[in-house]
């Protein structure tokens, strides 16, 4: 098998450059210190991407707007764009498919190609990876580091080295000299976590992790041991499935108060706000969540957060809302509040609900009521309906906070 895996590089940030440029603005915001963030107006925002002139700056993905600012006052903001995100993912798409027809989208600017019956028509596959780079850049007006290997892993592992616009190759005989030397949190699925743990016992680079003993990471890690020790020796047997849209992995909505929360009241009103859209999306895309999450913000910028499996997978307003205040009763440590958010993962299209006699009613009460208030706000607007507990409360949702939310496509670790 030969695998391509098709990497854009700063994609939010690339693809709003390339618009940008489109309409007039004069300057390529790539070349500038830049980033995509979340409303700037509601309390500073979150970091989403960065330019390189950014990185330089020490701006990281994932901060405050009031973070990044510090680091780089004259940073230029831009909002984020997803429908703008979608056009250029599909478009890099229809590139792809020209070379095959097995395509899995791995995210909305990842994509694995399976080239193993292209040769006879396109060449050989790094030739053809230049080809199709190339024109990525001149037809569409963005870069992408394209990774080719024999297998998924590998090729992804080749994407990620020098960027940008590199096509670069990781066959089995280059895994010792291409990545055994790198940092073992460089290997795929090596979270910071792992890392310190393998760290700990002088694993310190992915060659270390590729000759350790399989059975003692498997007893100190469990099955997660064995993937890594796998992956650390090029061994991964995963096909490129075909899939022409995106995957969504995970769905959320947050917040940014405009006043700093003090009371488990008023937090618990707020989460019910969010936790309402969320399920409602939920139920408009048809799907069931196993995995409920908390995120909280404090007024000093402290970041932190929870997450619990559930029961069974649900895509119950009440059902969700419970779990995510005991999320965040055992999270919150009493600081004052200037974000939350919730999400939902570990999304499925078949329910998992095991209800006993005794909970059928409740949940089947639970379903209709749910149905039909979808059913009158998507008539009749959001305001058309609201629980008792919002009432009197001006505001844009229900007690004076601005939101933000997305839908996350599944990503693997950058």
């Amino acid at each position: 098998m030969t695998v391509m895996h098709i990497d854009a590089n700063s994609a939010y940030l690339s693809w709003t450059a390339v618009r940008l440029l489109k309409e007039g603005y004069g300057r390529d915001i790539r070349r500038l210190p830049s980033v995509i963030a979340g409303d700037p107006q509601s309390r500073h925002g979150i970091v989403l991407a960065k330019s390189i002139p950014a990185k330089r700056c020490g701006v990281k993905t994932g901060e405050s707007l009031f973070e990044a600012r510090q680091k780089c006052p004259g940073l230029l903001v831009f909002p984020h764009d997803f429908s703008l995100y979608l056009s250029f993912s599909d478009a890099m798409y229809r590139i792809l498919a020209e070379y095959s027809p097995v395509i899995q989208r791995y995210s909305v600017d990842e994509c694995y190609l399976d080239y193993s019956g292209s040769e006879a028509k396109f060449g050989p596959p790094v030739r053809c990876a230049f080809e199709i780079k190339n024109r990525i850049r001149d037809e569409l007006g963005f870069t992408v580091n394209i990774g080719v290997s024999v297998n998924k892993l590998l090729a992804k592992m080749a994407s990620d080295f020098e960027k940008p616009d590199r096509v670069h190759s990781l066959f089995p005989e280059e895994i010792e000299e291409k990545m055994w030397p790198l940092p073992v949190e460089e290997l795929f699925m090596v979270g910071r976590t792992t890392a310190r743990r393998l760290r700990e016992i002088n694993l310190n680079t992915i060659g270390d992790l590729a000759k350790a003993d399989r059975s003692f990471l498997k007893k100190i890690l469990k099955s997660h041991g064995e993937t890594i020790w796998r992956y650390a020796n090029g061994i991964d047997d995963s096909p490129v499935i075909p899939k022409s849209g995106i995957p969504q992995k995970e769905v959320g909505n947050s917040t940014t108060i405009d006043h700093d929360v003090d009371s488990v009241e008023e937090a618990h009103r707020i989460l019910l706000a969010l936790t309402e859209m969320v399920s409602r999306r939920l139920r408009k895309m048809g799907r069931f969540a196993s995995v409920a999450a908390v995120s909280i913000t404090t007024s000093e910028f402290l970041r932190y957060g929870h997450q619990m499996r559930l029961e069974t997978a649900t895509d119950s307003t009440s059902d969700i809302y419970r779990h995510v205040c005991v999320l965040f009763d055992e999270a919150w440590r009493g600081e004052k509040i200037r974000h939350l958010g919730v999400s939902l993962s570990g999304l499925s299209s078949e329910c998992e609900i095991r209800m006993n006699l005794l909970s059928q009613d409740t949940a089947g009460a639970d379903r209709a009521a749910d149905s039909a208030v979808d059913l009158i706000r998507e008539r009749f607007g959001e305001a058309a309906i609201m629980r008792g507990t919002f009432v009197g409360r001006s505001g844009s949702i229900q007690g004076g906070i601005r939101s933000g939310s997305h839908i996350a496509p599944g990503r693997g670790k950058r």
